[in-house]
């Protein structure tokens, strides 16, 4: 009687893929952000920011409180075109570019203006600001009779050394982060892996040994 191997034999053994852990989205996520944030930082021009100081100061016929009250008032109005056209002049730039990149901000406790000028070129942010600057003060006294306070520029803008947009390492880091917090969300979001029953092994028939009938 020749030896019939036994089925159970025949069956071949498939392990199971291993499967991937449940949190691979955060760290993936996170790379992906900080390389997209890198490049941004590689590719974005730099940018340059020049900063120039007014100040408002009383003349005979006002007091300190109206000298604050009129510099968050010119702050205000420091690149309408009454200024505009002048600083244009001066900067050698069009006004609406002057628009674009002046940002000015005053001081609750002084009467000081701060005028900033931004370009990616040094020299041409600290024109724009001195120029914005001047044109200010030029406006000031024209109006000095029936204000009562006299604008002077405080300091001038020096030309920057080192960019002010941030470095390809600062973005790289940003984009991480949000990277990471865009993984966690998915995370969240993602229903739950379930997990499979393992498959019970076909039992033997009674009285049959392990290697089948001879």
């Amino acid at each position: 009687m020749s030896q019939s191997p036994s089925p159970w034999r025949r069956m071949p053994s498939h392990p199971g893929a291993r499967p991937l852990p449940r949190w691979w989205p955060l760290p993936v996520c996170a790379l992906l952000g900080a390389v997209a944030g890198g490049v941004y930082g590689l590719a974005r021009p730099a940018e340059y920011s020049a900063t120039s100081y007014v100040v408002v100061t009383p003349t005979g016929k006002s007091d300190p409180a109206t000298a604050l009250g009129f510099a968050q008032a010119y702050g205000r109005v420091a690149t309408q075109v009454a200024v505009v056209g002048d600083a244009q002049t001066w900067a050698g730039v069009p006004a609406d570019t002057i628009r674009r990149q002046v940002q000015t901000s005053t001081s609750p406790d002084a009467p000081m203006i701060a005028i900033t000028g931004t370009s990616g070129r040094p020299a041409e942010a600290a024109d724009i600001a001195n120029a914005v600057a001047r044109a200010l003060t030029v406006n000031g006294t024209h109006t000095e009779a029936s204000t009562g306070v006299r604008l002077v520029q405080f300091s001038r803008a020096a030309e920057p050394v080192d960019p002010s947009s941030a470095p390809a390492s600062l973005t790289a880091l940003v984009g991480a982060c949000a990277g990471g917090l865009t993984g966690g969300l998915v995370l969240l979001v993602r229903p739950a892996r379930r997990e499979t029953a393992p498959v019970p092994a076909p039992a033997l028939p009674a009285g049959m040994p392990y290697g089948g009938a001879r």
